[in-house]
């Protein structure tokens, strides 16, 4: 995250603490100093040092006119802070919202079991949570720009060159393993009830579900992310890959287009059965884990044929099926179904 953290203060963030923060002048060292440049002397014990050589922007004036430098360790957490929080909302924003206008089917809208005004409640629900899991994610963000973790930047400096291809599947099994008990104890009756029902809300969820969650239920789901790097060591550059990847990922399989059966990926159609089916396929990339752990359910044939997975009939029998669940796991049912607002604006 330094590289991103290092992107943010060269372009926005030393402009802001050089207004707010401005340096103070050193005092006048007559006679080696005239009166005239004395001023202009600020003290300044940081120095530059690029976050990666793969990467290297100088920093402006503006990065030494400020009485908190880079390295300052609180300004270092409140700019990670509006980092995490801006940085998620504009991946949710841009991916969410072109996968919901070229990949998720509209008639979906129609739908018995569409919440009345689901759109805008998925994106009100999340971008009221982003905040709070960026205040959570934060501290752990300043620990590894502060070195506490094992992120390195050129292979030298790592393992060797067979961990840099190693390291992503690595990540993937790793965080996907504690996903999976994660997201399972979420699924304790106490605890879903006050942390993770939210984000089962939605029963026929849009791309925007994606990150409608509680923001002590993201910001648990996203702790194996953060844990990776302080057991396994990580180069940079793919650290920040991962992390748009993960967002993205998770906006893929809440997307509704079931693309393939895969007995090994974790897709859409594997996803949309734990939002219908509630206690099954915990996974967030592989199906492996619920395998192991007897949660897995194999999706339908229907679910591929998209004509009968869009027809009324389906709906019904779907409904019905829904109906059973949501009475099992959550007593009674506290949701409005109704068409939403964009299926009204086309009829």
């Amino acid at each position: 995250m330094d590289i991103v953290l290092e992107l943010t203060d060269t372009f926005i963030a030393d402009y802001a603490y050089a207004y707010f923060f401005p340096a103070r002048p050193a005092p006048y060292d007559f006679p080696h100093a005239t009166a005239a440049n004395a001023s202009a002397q600020t003290f300044m014990a940081w120095t530059y040092k690029p976050a990666t050589q793969f990467i290297q922007v100088q920093p402006s004036q503006a990065a030494y006119n400020t009485s908190l430098p880079r390295d300052h360790p609180y300004r270092q957490i409140v700019t990670l802070f509006f980092i995490t929080w801006i940085f998620g909302i504009v991946v949710y924003f841009v991916f969410a919202t072109l996968s919901y206008y070229i990949i998720f089917d509209k008639r979906t809208l129609h739908h018995p079991k569409f919440i009345k005004n689901q759109v805008w409640l998925e994106i009100k629900q999340a971008n009221k949570s982003m905040p709070f899991m960026a205040v959570c994610t934060a501290p752990l963000f300043l620990l590894e720009v502060r070195g506490y973790g094992k992120l390195y930047d050129t292979t030298e400096q790592g393992p060797g060159l067979w961990y840099n291809v190693l390291q992503f599947p690595l990540f993937l099994l790793f965080t996907d393993f504690c996903i999976y008990w994660i997201h399972r104890y979420l699924h304790h009756p106490f605890v879903y009830k006050h942390l993770h029902k939210p984000h089962h809300k939605w029963i026929m969820p849009t791309p925007y579900a994606s990150h409608a969650f509680h923001p002590l239920d993201g910001f648990a789901q996203s702790i194996p992310y953060h844990v990776f790097p302080f057991i396994f060591p990580l180069q940079k550059m793919a650290y920040v890959f991962l992390f748009i990847f993960v967002n993205f990922w998770s906006i893929l399989i809440h997307d509704g287009e079931y693309l393939t059966n895969n007995p090994i990926v974790n897709g859409a159609a594997c996803h949309s059965l734990h939002h219908s089916r509630f206690e099954v396929n915990y996974g967030q990339f592989f199906t492996a884990f619920d395998r192991l752990g007897g949660t897995y359910r194999m999706p339908e044939a229907w679910m591929f044929e998209k004509e009968k997975k869009m027809s009324e009939k389906q709906w019904k029998k779907e409904s019905e099926t829904v109906d059973e669940f949501v009475k099992e796991i959550e007593g009674s049912d506290e949701r409005t179904y109704g068409p939403d607002l964009a299926a009204k604006k086309k009829n």
